[in-house]
Order: structure tokens, then C-alpha cells, then sequence
């Protein structure tokens, strides 16, 4: 049974509050959290409820803000509302028995409690631990500078004198994005030579729509690689730097910047000449403004708190199994790699049963999935047919926690809104077939539950990348294309009717 307590901040009152909802949380609310709140609230039998937990107040469209940070007249479109999930305040949620939504700071976790927060600093309103049967992890990765609206919240790893004053503090709100993404279009508009780190899908996006927007500025994209979009077909890496190259974008492809330079670089005050920063091999290259479209980094660290190995130390990625449930790798075979800890954290965490054993027919795949009419099926974009060959944690100490998207270690698969997507119905799915079971007999850690749930495979690297106000580049199944078709907004419409608003107007996209 699940429980929800009201917990007090230091300067607040303790509340206790018990009621029989089951409660499956979805930690994050971007294109994979979402997706499996729909696909959970679907299948949801009764006595269960789902909560949508994320600190922003519209679902922020993170694809399009590169275009709508340099194009004005269009930031708005990027926050769009959570319409198919009732909104809850924090304080309510002990109460609520239905679906909900809550916007709210999360804390810590643990495996079956996450603790909330208030986003505004210095509110008097209480902290709230709320325990949960399930949880999907979908908190993805923090984002490159340029389009993270959190990062006044960050230390800032790379300050130098081609940094603008600072960009006005975001708490989540749709108003303060837009602020956000307005003053970042005010830094565009007021250098005339813009240097764009990194060859990505984002730092191309950069360079080329600020060109297109304005010829006379001078753009110059830095690569450390050889190739533009390395993850992808050598053709997308033709097409995107002759796009570029077509726009005027100075490419230079493997150097890295010398971020030595960046703090020894100053202009005279007044002086109408450019600043000028270098590479590590000494070219120099001038810029006003530096966009560093570098680097994802997992938001893992509250797993990590939670358990360290459960996320590697090499990539911050969290370990999964095939049908995404967060896992634990075994400890080395050599007996001196065995950690006491290794052993203290087995014990504590497997369930003794003293009860006979449950007949093996009472755990057949029919007795144990939701049925299959009732669960979605498998996209044909993504492949989750039954794997075959082993892999490393055949059990889990964490059997009802689920990480989908930028957090999870996915076996190669590409950091992508779509992968996560798909990702998250695996995970969705996997709860829902788990559900019937947990009411007959608890999930003891520990157990082997891979022959029973769905298991995720990556499909083929797919993308969609744009050069400017209408051309774009896409792989998908192998195949590479270009279009001419784009306009200003990035057709995000489409992006509303998925999350349930059809036929959305300009009027309405600022709500």
C-alpha cells in the first residue's frame, strides 16, 4: 500500500496522512515522462493512480528553443501546458486519489519514497515525502548552456569576459522561459562574431540559424572532431557542413578550444574591436559571443545518492536491464572484489520469505500481463522484440524502479526525445504487466523477472537536423535526405496536438 506523508520543513508543522491508493510516480515530464504517464494512466487499474512529478509548469519543448532563442516572436510555443493531467499543489497531494500533476523540486529518492520541494527558495510551504509502489526515472540530462534555462542554479564551469550579464532567474514558470529565451535573443542580435563550440545536432542549429537570420554577422563553428554529426552517417556530415558553408559559417573541425584563453580574453572598453580567443593549437578566432553546445551531462545524481552503483562512474549513465529497470552490475568474480558493503546492501534489501513457494503456474505470462488489448503496441520505429543473447544483471535489486531517456545506460542507443519516448512505453508497459502480479504476492528484490516483461533494443539512429530558416538534413532507417520545407516556428503545432491540443491557435499556444 502506498502511503503519502506531509513532512515538515524545519520551520513548519508535521502532517500525517494515510489513504489505500497504490501510486506509481514518473519523475520528469519531457517527451519520455510524459509518454509513460499516458501510456500508465491508460492501463490503470482501479485502486491506482499515477503522479506526474516535474519542476516545470508546461512541458518545455527543448528542441525548439535553439530556433527560438535567436528567432523572436515565437518563445512562447515552446511551453506547452500539461492538459491531460489535473494539476495538484504540493500540500495536496496526500490527498489526491486520482491522476495528478505536481510541479515541485524533487529532492531525494529511495526505493519506494521520493521527497518534494517547493521550486521558489525560502517557501514557507512544508517538504512532502510520498511513497510509491512504482517509479519511472525520466529526468533526462542537464542541457548545454545556451539552452538551459536552470543554469543560473549551476556553477558556472567556464566564466570569461565574452559571458553577458546574467540572464534573469527561471523557476519554472511558462512567463520567466520566455524572459529567458527573450535574453538570450537580445546576446544573439548584439554580437557581430558569435563562436559556436561544439558539432552536434545543437551546435550546428546555432550557427546556422543565426547566419541565416543574420548575414552580416561573422559565425564560426568549432569542432573537436573530423566530422560533423560523428554518431550518424558520413553523408550527414557532408550535408551539414556544406549547409553551413552555403550560410557563410566558418567551420573548423578537429581543434579544441583553449579555455585558458577565454580568461585572458578582453577588449578595450568602447573599443570597436573583437575580441579574440584560440584554439589549442594557437589559431585564433574572434568572437563577442561564445556558445558552448557541448556535452550532456545524465541527471543521475539522485540515483547515485540513492545507491552508487547503480550509475557508472565513467559516463554517469544509470545501469538498466532490457526491460529498463534499474539494476545494480555484479561484483567481479575474483573473491577479493567482493565488498563488504557489496553484501551488507544484498541483505538489506532481499526480502525473506517464509511462505511456500508460489506454484510456478500461478506465474505464467497470462496471469501476469495486463491484457494485451490494453496495452499499446510496440511503435514499429523502436524494437523491442525478446533479446536473446545474456546480459550482465539477470536480477535487480531495484525491481520496481524504471530509468528511461538521457539517464539511462540503453545499450548504445542514441540521447534523443524519440528514444526516450519509446523507452518510456517499454517501461510503462512493464509496470502494467507487473501490477496484477504485485497485488497477489510482493516483488521480493532479487527476483528474476526478465522472461516476463518486454525488453527494449535500440532501433537505427534516426535525427533531423536544421541549416537555416528551411533547409533541413534527417537520417532515418538508414536513409539521409535533405528538405526545404521549414518554417519560422518549426511546425510545433504538431507538438501540441500530441499532447492533446488539435487545431491549437496562436492565441492559444500562450497559455
Amino acid at each position: 500500500m502506498s502511503v503519502a506523508k506531509k513532512a515538515s520543513h524545519p520551520s513548519s508543522t508535521s502532517m500525517h496522512t494515510t489513504f489505500p491508493t497504490r501510486t506509481v510516480v514518473v519523475l520528469g515530464g519531457s517527451y519520455g515522462g510524459s509518454r509513460a504517464a499516458q501510456v500508465l494512466a491508460k492501463g490503470m487499474p482501479q485502486g491506482w493512480r499515477v503522479v506526474l512529478v516535474d519542476r516545470n509548469s508546461h512541458m518545455n519543448h527543448v528542441y525548439n528553443f535553439p530556433r527560438y532563442a535567436v528567432l523572436a516572436g515565437h518563445e512562447h510555443k515552446a511551453f506547452i501546458p500539461y492538459n491531460n493531467f489535473p494539476t495538484s499543489s504540493l500540500s495536496d497531494i496526500p490527498s489526491c486519489s486520482s491522476h495528478v500533476r505536481v510541479q515541485a523540486t524533487i529532492i531525494s529518492i529511495d526505493d519506494h519514497r521520493i521527497t518534494l520541494s517547493p521550486n521558489l527558495p525560502g517557501s514557507q510551504q512544508s517538504y512532502v515525502d510520498l511513497e510509491f509502489d512504482y517509479a519511472i526515472y525520466a529526468l533526462g540530462s542537464h542541457l548545454p548552456q545556451p539552452i538551459d534555462l536552470w543554469s543560473h542554479q549551476k556553477e558556472r564551469i567556464v566564466k570569461s569576459s565574452l559571458e553577458p550579464p546574467e540572464i534573469p532567474t527561471y523557476g519554472g514558470t511558462k512567463s520567466e522561459g520566455i524572459s529567458s529565451l527573450q535574453e538570450r535573443q537580445k546576446r544573439v542580435e548584439a554580437a557581430r562574431f558569435v563562436l559556436v563550440v561544439g558539432g552536434g545536432a545543437l551546435g550546428i542549429q546555432f550557427a546556422s540559424d543565426i547566419a541565416a537570420l543574420y548575414p552580416q554577422k561573422h559565425v564560426t563553428l568549432l569542432h573537436s572532431r573530423r566530422r560533423l554529426l560523428p554518431k550518424f552517417d558520413d553523408a550527414m556530415h557532408e550535408e551539414a557542413l556544406q549547409g553551413l558553408q552555403e550560410l557563410n559559417v566558418r567551420v573548423i573541425l578537429g581543434e579544441r578550444l583553449d579555455f585558458e584563453s577565454l580568461q585572458r580574453t578582453s577588449a578595450t572598453q568602447g573599443s570597436s574591436e573583437p575580441r579574440v580567443v584560440r584554439t589549442l593549437s594557437g589559431q585564433e578566432i574572434s568572437a563577442d559571443l561564445l556558445l558552448l553546445c557541448t556535452g550532456q551531462t545524465p541527471n543521475t545524481g539522485l540515483l547515485r545518492d540513492m545507491d552508487p552503483r547503480t550509475v557508472s562512474p565513467d559516463t554517469g549513465l544509470a545501469h538498466v536491464l532490457r526491460t529498463m529497470q534499474l539494476c545494480v552490475p555484479p561484483p567481479s568474480f575474483e573473491p577479493h572484489k567482493l565488498r563488504a558493503d557489496d553484501v551488507l546492501h544484498c541483505l538489506k534489501k532481499l526480502t525473506i520469505d517464509t511462505e511456500e513457494e508460489v506454484e510456478q503456474s500461478e506465474l505464467s505470462p497470462s496471469s501476469l500481463s495486463v491484457a494485451r488489448t490494453d496495452i499499446p503496441a510496440t511503435s514499429p520505429l523502436s524494437s523491442t522484440e525478446t533479446l536473446v543473447e545474456p546480459y550482465l544483471c539477470q536480477k535487480t535489486l531495484y525491481p520496481n524502479i524504471f530509468v528511461v531517456g538521457d539517464a539511462a545506460d540503453a545499450f548504445d542507443a542514441i540521447k534523443a526525445g524519440h528514444t526516450s519516448y519509446y523507452q518510456a512505453e517499454v517501461a510503462a508497459r512493464n509496470i502494467l504487466r507487473l501490477i496484477p502480479r504485485d497485488e497477489k504476492v510482493e516483488i521480493a528484490a532479487g527476483d528474476d523477472l526478465g522472461s516476463e516483461l518486454e525488453e527494449y533494443a535500440p532501433g537505427p539512429p534516426a535525427i533531423k537536423v536544421t541549416l537555416g530558416m528551411t533547409k533541413s538534413i534527417y537520417e532515418v532507417n538508414g536513409v539521409v535526405g535533405t528538405k526545404t520545407d521549414g518554417v519560422e516556428d518549426l511546425n510545433v503545432a504538431v507538438m501540441w496536438a500530441a499532447r492533446g491540443m488539435p487545431n491549437v491557435t496562436e492565441e492559444e499556444m500562450f497559455e
